[in-house]
């Protein structure tokens, strides 16, 4: 018999150094992602825009803002409200979860209200923990922060135009018929709520509708189902979806919960411009004693959806 012949040191060097080169590079890799999970990304504001025609008069520019879950005026709200103001749009529509889950205050979420400015108003809806940490007063309190608040109630900022918003879903008390009853047959409605599924309430009765509480899921690894969704999304992550002829966007929202992290799901402001499609050629009265901003304003007659340009 022949004695095995041992491996050769030069041979036995290079296996180890592959290896720990390997290693090496695996933690490199790691710490790049690390590193922009918890500190790039969740402050890499995206502004994403989109334009739709729609039977209103004018051109419209919303603004929408969602889960900023804020602890105070950092770096992250500063770009918010830089990235607003520097977009001027017509009307912000906040669709809940300002304040930070858990330990968050109303301070902090009075502040960045404060910060928000639009010739049609900063309005506001319920997320589910302003359902969780409620605060006495609310009403007074959005008043003295500039922002109308909309809680199961509908408002008309300008004559062809209707908000409606409502409470949570799951952690509230959510109603949509209520404040639709003071709206004009044909008028052009946007419907505001926090919660995603929701949206089976208001389809088919409401021209778009906003969104927010998935957060887009936070961390995105491509062919990898979502790691964490709130319950409240019936499937809709972020990004647009079609029901009964109603649109609905879901935004990514700005802040996070539980995992103060992001990856490959970037923070977003959207800004959605309605434009008139051309087949509005006259406006109706809106009936008195309705819950609207505008006692006596006006609603539009005529409503048709258009294809969506990104």
């Amino acid at each position: 018999m022949h004695a095995a012949t041992p491996p050769s040191p030069r041979r036995t060097f290079t296996f180890r150094w592959v290896g720990l080169r390997s290693l090496a590079v695996a933690l490199v890799f790691l710490l790049l992602i690390g590193g922009d999970a918890l500190f790039i990304e969740p402050n890499w504001i995206q502004a994403t825009h989109y334009t739709i025609q729609e039977p209103i008069f004018t051109p419209l520019k919303i603004a929408q803002i969602s889960d900023v879950h804020t602890d105070g005026i950092g770096f992250r709200e500063r770009r918010v409200l830089e990235r607003v103001s520097a977009e001027k749009p017509d009307i912000i529509l906040i669709t809940g979860d300002t304040v930070l889950p858990e330990r968050g205050t109303y301070k902090a979420a009075h502040a960045f209200y404060q910060g928000l400015h639009a010739p049609l108003g900063v309005w506001f809806v319920r997320g589910n923990w302003e359902n969780t940490i409620t605060i006495h007063h609310e009403r007074a309190f959005y008043s003295s922060a500039g922002v109308h608040l909309l809680l199961n109630a509908s408002a008309h900022p300008r004559p062809d135009i209707w908000l409606i918003g409502m409470d949570d879903g799951p952690s509230g008390r959510a109603d949509f018929n209520t404040p639709m009853k003071g709206v004009p047959a044909g008028a052009f409605v946007i419907a505001l709520f926090h919660s995603p599924e929701f949206f089976h309430e208001v389809s088919g009765r409401a021209n778009l509708a906003l969104a927010g509480h998935t957060h887009g899921g936070q961390i995105h690894i491509p062919f990898v189902h979502p790691f964490w969704l709130p319950t409240g999304c019936d499937g809709m992550l972020a990004g647009w979806y079609q029901e009964k002829g109603t649109r609905l966007y879901v935004t990514r929202g700005v802040g996070m919960s539980f995992m103060p992290i992001r990856f490959l799901c970037r923070p977003e402001v959207d800004f959605i411009t309605l434009t008139p499609d051309g087949t509005v050629t006259h406006l109706q009265t809106a009936p008195s004693g309705t819950s609207s901003s505008r006692a006596g304003a006006s609603a539009t007659a005529v409503s048709t959806f258009a294809p969506l340009s990104r």
